[in-house]
């Protein structure tokens, strides 16, 4: 049965002048993915990415480091949600950045528009590609995914059926450089396995991180 391994880039540089560039935590959170990729011996398929730099980065470590020879088809569709944009346009005055995060999302996505960079828009974006890589996908082969966790949010809260709440909730929690198995049969796309960041355990506490 073919699989879909949704990627989560490495740690950003929140704190640095260029948020988009991997910090050496996400360097080293990557290049532990890739050895997980490598222990697993998949049998790689079509393997895309963001048009981010730091889904770019991450995935030229990871693959690196697995031995992997491919170069990722970009795919704009993969990128993250602007959530600077968003922080801005639904302003919360207190609380951490991650409560307010999670309220600029809920006033984004309860917004009535559907223009680009509407929730609607993002969503159907995500499931578009999403569709079309299941369709190129050949038996037993496993497509790899470097993109962010709004986009994992989005489509493992979609197979799930999952309201509004839920995308919000599984974005607050997918970890840098975690990985989210799907599965895709004749009854559709389905989620096996949600955030999975075992690989990232050897390395202690600080490769645990959220942003």
């Amino acid at each position: 049965m073919p699989t879909i391994y949704l990627i989560r880039h490495g740690k950003a540089s929140p704190k640095a002048a260029d948020y988009d560039e991997l910090s050496p935590t996400g360097y080293e959170q990557a290049r532990l993915l890739g050895a997980e990729l490598k222990r697993r011996e998949v049998n790689v398929g079509p393997v895309v990415s963001g048009s981010l730099r730091r889904q770019r980065q991450t995935a030229a470590t990871a693959l690196a480091e697995a031995g992997i020879e491919a170069e990722p088809a970009v795919d704009e569709r993969w990128n993250e949600y602007d959530h600077l944009h968003l922080l801005d346009r639904y302003p919360v005055g207190t609380g951490s950045l991650q409560e307010r995060l999670d309220a600029s999302l809920t006033s984004w996505t309860g917004a009535d528009e559907t223009a680009e960079g509407s929730w609607p828009w993002f969503r159907d974006g995500v499931r578009s590609a999403l569709g079309e890589l299941t369709a190129s996908l050949g038996r037993g082969q496993t497509a790899l995914v470097f993109t962010s966790a709004g986009v994992i949010g989005a489509a493992c809260s979609t197979l799930l059926g999952a309201p509004v709440a839920g995308f919000i909730a599984m974005n607050r929690v997918v970890v840098n450089g975690s990985v989210s198995k799907l599965a895709h049969g004749r009854g559709g796309t389905q989620l096996l396995s949600f955030n999975d960041h075992a690989h990232l355990e050897q390395g202690g506490p600080e490769l645990m991180t959220y942003r």
